[in-house]
C-alpha cells in the first residue's frame, strides 16, 4: 500500500496553505511530531481538517450515488445503459477507485501523525479534545473504507510496512472503539459550531456506524439521543445546502475555496449554465420523478437548464465550492425510524410533515422498509447515501440489478501491485 511521507506541522501548515505539490517530498527542516509544542498541535489539527476534507477528491462524496444509480454519464442519452455505467466505474483500473482509497489513507497517515503529537504532551482538557476529534476523524475514515471495499488494512500507527486486511468485522470494531474515543474525549457541541467536530457528532456517526451492522436497537438509542439532545431541529432545506446558518447540521466540513479543491458542484452543472462546469454526471429521469411540488427539497434537490437535468444541492460551480454536509438531524429522525420498524414511524412521519409530505402508514414492515429507504434517498440525494443503502439492505442486487460482485469495491489494481499481502475482493 502507498506511503506518504509527511512530517510534523510545517506539513499541516503546508496543507492549509494549498501546497499539494509537497505530498511526496521529504522535508529536512519540518518539526519532528515528538518535539511539537501545544500551539503548533493546534496548527496541524487545522491541517487535519484540512487533509480529512480534500484528500479523497469531490467525486468521493458522491461515489454512491454514482453507483447508486441516482446519476449517470451526462453524455448518456437515455438511461438504459445505467448497469454498464456503473460496472465501468467499479473496476480495478478506474481512478475513481484509487483516488479514493490513496486520499483516505493519505488523511489517515496525518490523523495518525496528531494522535503521536499529542501523546507525548502533558494531560490536559484541550489535548483531551484535540486526541477525541483525532479519534473522531480515524473513525470516520475507517466508515469510507469499510462501506465501499469491506476488508481493509488498519493502521493504528504509520509504517513503511506491508499490511494485510482486517476482517470486516474487525474492522467495524475498530470504528466503533474510536468513536467511543472520540464521544468521550471530543469538545462539546458549541451552538452554531457545525465545522467543529463535537461528541454529539461523533455519537451521531455511531448511530450511523451501528445501523450499518445491523445493530438496529443501538443505532435507535443513540440516534434518540441525539434528537432529543436539545442542540439540534429540523430546518428549513435551502439553508443547509445554501451556507445559511441553520439548527439542522451536526458536522460539515466549511470547504471554504481558499482552502479546498473540491467543488462537487463543477461536476452537475453545464458550461453554459449561470456558475458554469463541466457537466460530468446528471440525475437519471427516476430521479427527477421522486420529487413532487409540495416537497419542500424539490427545487433545493433538482433543476432542469436549457432542457438539461442537474443536481441543485451544490450551487458554486467554477466560481467557488459549498460546504460538505457529513451529518445532520434529519439522519437521525431516519437512522431512529428505520432501526424501530414500524414502531417508528411517528419519527418519518415527523420528517415527512417538515418537508411538506403528508403522513403515510405502510401495511407491514417490508413496505415500511422501502419507504423509508425512498424517503433517505429523496432526502440525501447527491450526499453519498444511495448504494450503501442498498448493499446494507440487501437490495443493491435487485433494485440495480449489479452483479454479486458489485456490492463491493474493487480494491484498486495500483495497491495490489504496491502491496502482495491485500487480496482482490471476490470476482474482481
Amino acid at each position: 500500500m502507498k506511503r506518504i511521507i509527511w512530517p510534523g506541522v510545517l506539513s499541516a501548515l503546508c496543507l492549509f496553505t494549498s501546497c499539494s505539490h509537497l505530498l511526496d517530498v521529504k522535508s529536512h527542516s519540518a518539526v519532528a511530531t515528538n518535539t511539537l509544542s501545544a500551539a503548533d498541535v493546534e496548527a496541524f489539527l487545522t491541517g487535519i481538517y484540512n487533509r480529512v476534507q480534500n484528500a479523497p477528491g469531490a467525486e468521493s462524496y458522491i461515489s454512491f450515488d454514482v453507483v447508486g444509480g441516482n446519476l449517470i454519464n451526462s453524455g448518456a442519452t437515455t438511461d438504459g445503459g445505467l448497469n454498464t455505467f456503473i460496472s465501468n466505474v467499479l473496476r480495478p483500473e478506474n481512478g475513481l477507485m484509487s483516488g479514493a482509497w490513496n486520499g483516505y489513507y493519505a488523511a489517515l497517515y496525518q490523523v495518525n501523525n496528531l494522535l503521536e503529537a499529542t501523546a507525548v504532551l502533558p494531560e490536559s482538557t484541550r489535548n483531551t479534545e484535540i486526541k477525541g476529534i483525532a479519534h473522531f476523524f480515524r473513525g470516520y475514515l475507517y466508515y469510507n473504507l469499510v462501506t465501499r471495499w469491506g476488508a481493509v488494512p488498519v493502521l493504528e500507527k504509520n509504517t513503511q510496512e506491508k499490511v494485510k486486511q482486517q476482517t470486516v468485522p474487525e474492522v467495524w470494531a475498530f470504528i466503533e472503539k474510536e468513536l467511543q474515543l472520540a464521544i468521550d474525549g471530543a469538545p462539546a457541541y458549541a451552538t452554531g459550531q457545525y465545522y467543529q467536530v463535537s461528541s454529539v457528532a461523533a455519537k451521531a456517526l455511531m448511530a450511523r456506524v451501528k445501523l450499518a451492522q445491523g445493530k438496529k436497537a443501538e443505532a435507535a438509542v443513540l440516534a434518540e439521543e441525539v434528537i432529543g439532545s436539545g442542540l439540534f431541529k429540523l430546518d428549513a432545506f435551502e439553508k443547509i445546502f445554501r451556507a445559511t446558518a441553520n439548527t439542522e447540521e451536526i458536522f460539515s466540513f466549511k470547504n471554504l475555496t481558499i482552502e479546498s479543491s473540491v467543488r462537487v458542484s463543477t461536476l452537475f452543472y453545464t458550461y453554459a449554465h449561470p456558475v458554469k462546469g463541466s457537466y460530468v454526471y446528471r440525475p437519471t429521469q427516476e430521479v427527477m420523478d421522486l420529487f413532487t411540488a409540495t416537497d419542500k427539497r424539490t427545487a433545493i434537490s433538482i433543476d432542469t437548464y436549457q432542457g438539461l437535468r442537474v443536481i441543485n444541492k451544490y450551487p458554486s460551480g467554477q466560481s467557488g465550492t459549498d460546504p460538505i454536509v457529513v451529518i445532520r438531524l434529519a439522519e437521525m429522525y431516519l437512522i431512529s425510524a428505520e432501526a424501530r420498524g414500524l414502531a417508528g414511524l411517528s419519527r418519518l412521519n415527523e420528517l415527512r410533515a417538515e418537508r411538506g409530505l403528508a403522513a403515510i402508514s405502510p401495511a407491514d414492515e417490508n413496505a415500511y422498509l422501502d419507504a423509508v429507504l425512498l424517503e433517505r434517498r429523496k432526502e440525501f440525494l447527491g450526499e453519498g447515501y444511495r448504494w450503501y443503502d442498498l448493499v446494507r439492505t440487501g437490495k443493491a442486487v435487485s433494485e440495480l440489478g449489479l452483479a454479486t460482485r458489485e456490492v463491493k469495491y474493487p480494491i484498486p489494481m495500483n495497491e495490489l501491485a504496491l502491496n502482495s499481502l491485500l487480496k482482490q475482493n471476490d470476482d474482481y
